[in-house]
């Protein structure tokens, strides 16, 4: 039996604190309620989250924090971006099994 994480949810005005000043490295998983492939994610995600312990993983909701969104040009959901010592260095589009997902965050971690 795998466990779950549950995926915290940061906005706009807790990007900086949550992600940007992060000690370790954070995968964010820009997301909306209305995209079944985002909602598709969502155990993968709370899977990754319960194994690693060298990433975490939050969600942003490109509704309520459409400045983030913006900045960062997420365009499509899910779009993930894998920050490290505040800046992105990868971006990933669209829904994907978990060990490709795994597989292409361990090739920039």
């Amino acid at each position: 039996m795998t466990t779950t994480h549950s995926i915290p949810v940061v906005d706009d005005d807790h990007f900086t604190a949550e992600v940007l000043e992060a000690e370790r490295p954070v995968l964010v998983d820009f997301t909306a309620a209305w995209c079944p492939p985002c909602r598709m994610m969502k155990p993968v995600l709370e899977e990754l989250a319960a194994e690693r312990d060298d990433l975490a993983i939050v969600q942003v909701d490109v509704e309520d924090s459409t400045i983030t969104a913006a900045r960062y040009g997420v365009l499509s959901m899910p779009t993930f971006i894998l920050f490290r010592g505040g800046a992105p260095v990868t971006q990933l589009v669209g829904a994907r099994p978990k060990r490709r997902l795994e597989r292409e965050l361990d090739a920039v971690l």
